[in-house]
C-alpha cells in the first residue's frame, strides 16, 4: 500500500492515478473527512490527516511501502518558511515513528542550496528533515512546471500577450505535471536503499520566447512576449492576494533562476526527462486537447 499526500493536486492527482492504474493500492491523504467520499467511491482508502499533524501522519504511515511527499504551497502564509518548517517536521517526525520503509519527497531543482532560491529554501530544509530520518529517501528535484504558464493564458487569449519575469532568452528546465508525477510514481514502486537523488527535466529546455512562440503556434494567433522587470515582482504578486512574504521569496526564485543558481545540482543535466513537450501541455492548457493522466510506470 501506498500513501500520496496532495492526491488532488496537479502531480499527486498522477501518481494515485498510475499506481492505481497497475493495481496498487492507495491510501490518500485528506485534511477533511467530507471530501474523502469521493476516493472511497474509486476504491481508494483515505486516512484523515493534516500534514502538520505528527501523530494522524504517523497512523496513516503504518505498514505502507512507501510514501509520496511533498510541501503543499500556501501563497497566503505571512511566513512561508515557517509554515513548511512545521510540515516538514511532522513529516519527518512521522515517518521516524511509523518505521517506513522509503518516502520520495517531491523537491525542485536549487534545492542542494540553502539561501537564494526563494521559496524553494523551504525544500532544502524539508530534504535535509527527511534525510536524517527517513531509513530510504527518493528525492525527486522538479524544474520549473509547464503548467505554471497557465496563469498566462487569459492574457495570451485576450490581448496577445504573455506577461513574464524570466530572462526571455534563457533557456531553463521546463517538465510537465503528468510526467512528473509519473515519475514520482516509477519512483516509489521501485524503492532505493539509502539516498537517491532524480532530477528531472522535460524532453527539451525553453526560453520564455520559446513558451511565447508555442502559444502562437497552437492559438494560430501572434503572441508577443512582454518582460517586466524584477522590482514588479511584489506589487504583481501582492495585488492577486500572495502575502508579503510569499511574494518576497517569489522575487528571490525568480532572479535565482535569471542568475542560475536555481539549477541542476549534477552537472547541469537532468538524471530524468519526461515526454510531454511544451506544445502538448499548452494545448492541454488551452483545452485543445484531452488532459493526459498517469497511466505508464518509467
Amino acid at each position: 500500500m501506498f500513501v500520496i499526500a496532495g492526491a488532488a493536486g496537479n502531480t499527486g492527482s498522477v501518481v494515485t492515478g498510475t499506481l492505481l492504474a497497475h493495481g496498487k493500492s492507495v491510501t490518500v491523504l485528506v485534511r477533511d473527512d467530507r471530501k474523502a467520499e469521493r476516493w472511497r467511491e474509486k476504491g481508494v482508502q483515505v486516512a484523515t490527516a493534516s500534514l502538520d499533524d505528527a501523530k494522524a501522519l504517523t497512523a496513516a504511515f503504518a505498514g505502507a511501502e512507501g510514501a509520496y511527499l511533498l510541501i503543499p504551497p500556501n501563497p497566503t502564509a505571512p511566513d512561508v518558511l515557517e509554515y513548511s518548517a512545521r510540515i516538514s517536521d511532522a513529516l519527518a517526525k512521522a515517518v521516524q515513528s511509523s518505521g517506513i520503509a522509503h518516502v520520495l519527497l517531491l523537491s525542485s531543482i536549487g534545492a542542494q542550496h540553502a539561501h537564494g532560491t526563494g521559496p524553494i529554501r523551504s525544500l532544502h530544509h524539508a530534504e535535509s528533515a527527511l534525510g536524517a530520518i527517513a531509513k530510504n529517501l527518493t528525492v525527486l528535484r522538479a524544474p520549473f512546471f509547464l503548467q505554471n504558464w497557465a496563469s498566462s493564458i487569459d492574457a495570451v487569449r485576450n490581448q496577445g500577450v504573455l506577461h513574464n519575469f524570466l530572462t526571455p532568452e534563457r533557456k531553463i528546465p521546463m517538465a510537465a505535471n503528468a510526467d512528473i508525477g509519473e515519475s514520482a510514481a516509477a519512483g516509489l514502486t521501485n524503492p532505493t536503499r539509502g539516498r537517491r537523488l532524480v532530477e528531472l527535466g522535460g524532453p527539451e529546455d525553453y526560453s520564455p520566447r520559446d513558451i511565447a512562440q508555442v502559444f502562437a503556434s497552437v492559438l494560430g494567433n501572434p503572441v508577443k512576449l512582454e518582460t517586466h522587470p524584477l522590482d514588479a515582482v511584489i506589487p504583481t504578486f501582492t495585488a492577486i492576494g500572495f502575502s508579503q512574504d510569499m511574494a518576497r521569496l517569489y522575487r528571490e526564485m525568480l532572479e535565482g533562476i535569471n542568475s542560475g543558481h536555481v539549477a541542476y545540482e549534477g552537472k547541469d543535466a537532468p538524471s530524468q526527462r519526461g515526454k510531454v513537450t511544451a506544445s502538448e501541455a499548452i494545448s492541454q492548457m488551452l483545452g485543445l486537447t484531452a488532459t493526459r493522466s498517469g497511466s505508464g510506470l518509467a
